[in-house]
């Protein structure tokens, strides 16, 4: 049986697991599926009176984390829209998570599995989160911002609209991200560039020797090879040994269309 404060205020529209455990002083909104084993502590409010809001199992919600709510977007005007979350993810305190907006965007934010997503970040309307995704303190998504897996965003980040990031990416603090991330590389910087191969992040995931080696120099020809990336991808495709990692770096790098962060 779900143990809900008598404080809290649940939607009649809301669908809450057998098990799930609300804290003082919570709010439910709309139509909320809420899976089992979720936690909500204090303070948090969750879904919208037009959004759709459907959360998967042992999700933890942390005191005044919003999510759920209507995007911020003029154009939106009470269209329904959704938030669709995986499962074992950690919102810390103030997290903001919007739904999706159908005007600027495809009408839903998605949230992986296995995220941590900490104190005061926010993820705006029509992101797109990965799996095993963390993302430190103060950092905000702008719409449409797309983060692959095992993504790690440092402290006060800034991410515009439309910029996508590549699995085994790592964004060192405070960076202002407006171009896109390649797979596997380290970015820095304001507005941030790629610096290097992501070697520990690779070595940590279980990436062999060689694709690591093959990954840390295509992305030196690539960064530091003074070529148009055209022929920097054409120059890694002759010179690096061709594995799994290099054909997903190679993919995403021909497919960007917001740019490369070089």
């Amino acid at each position: 049986m779900s143990l809900i404060h008598p404080s809290s205020v649940i939607s009649k529209e809301a669908i809450i697991a057998d098990d799930v455990k609300i804290g003082p002083f919570c709010i439910i909104i709309g139509r909320v599926r809420l899976g089992r084993g979720s936690v909500l502590d204090s303070h948090v409010s969750l879904g919208s009176p037009h959004g759709v809001v459907e959360i998967g199992e042992r999700n933890h919600f942390c005191a005044g984390a919003v999510v759920g709510g209507p995007p911020q977007d003029l154009s939106y005007k009470d269209q329904e829209t959704r938030l669709i979350i995986g499962n074992d993810n950690t919102f810390r305190e103030m997290v903001t998570v919007n739904c999706g907006s159908p005007k600027q965007g495809w009408g839903t934010t998605r949230i992986g599995s296995h995220c941590l997503i900490m104190a005061y970040s926010h993820v705006a309307h029509d992101c797109t989160i990965g799996d095993h995704v963390v993302i430190a303190n103060t950092t905000q998504l702008a719409g449409h911002v797309t983060f692959e897996d095992h993504v790690k965003v440092g402290g006060i980040c800034a991410f515009n609209q439309f910029v996508k990031v590549g699995k085994h990416a790592y964004i060192a603090g405070d960076a202002a991200v407006n171009k896109d991330i390649l797979p596997f590389t380290i970015a820095q910087g304001k507005y941030a560039v790629m610096r290097a191969s992501n070697k520990i992040g690779m070595e940590r995931a279980g990436y062999s020797k060689e694709e690591v080696e093959s990954i840390n120099r295509a992305v030196r020809i690539i960064t530091k090879g003074g070529l148009t990336v055209e022929d920097a991808l054409n120059r890694i495709r002759e010179e690096c040994s061709p594995c799994p990692a290099l054909t997903d770096f190679l993919n995403f790098a021909t497919n960007s269309t917001r740019g490369l962060a070089i």
